[in-house]
């Protein structure tokens, strides 16, 4: 199983941006996924998840801004962020919102400036 995230960028704050992850295999369509963000020197934090049914729990820093949804058909996780401050800057990743986890991979660098 691979995940691939993609879509990040530079953007300034209050702007947006979309992620998406796509899977191969059927993990993204069997599973609950979750995205992940780790910033430099800081733990990995799962900061959306969504279940197979679409429904959604998000982390108190992203909540009201990122909306994470997700096409089963498609096998892909999506990550809509809007209102980005500068501390959402990180590695963005995707992958099951719990263990037992596949090998992570290599995330998409997402760079908020103020």
């Amino acid at each position: 199983v691979q995940l691939q995230a993609s879509g990040g960028g530079l953007v300034q704050a209050g702007g947006s941006l979309r992620l998406s992850c796509a899977a191969s295999g059927n993990i993204a369509s069997v599973n609950s996924m979750g995205w992940y963000r780790q910033a430099p020197g800081k733990q990995r934090e799962l900061v959306a998840a969504i279940t197979v049914a679409g429904t959604t729990t998000y982390d108190d820093s992203v909540k009201d801004r990122f909306i994470v949804s997700r096409d089963n058909a498609r096998k892909t996780v999506y990550l809509q962020m809007n209102s980005l401050k500068p501390e959402d800057t990180a590695v963005y990743y995707c992958n099951r919102d719990r263990p037992p986890f596949v090998i992570w991979g290599r995330g998409t660098q997402v760079t908020v400036s103020s």
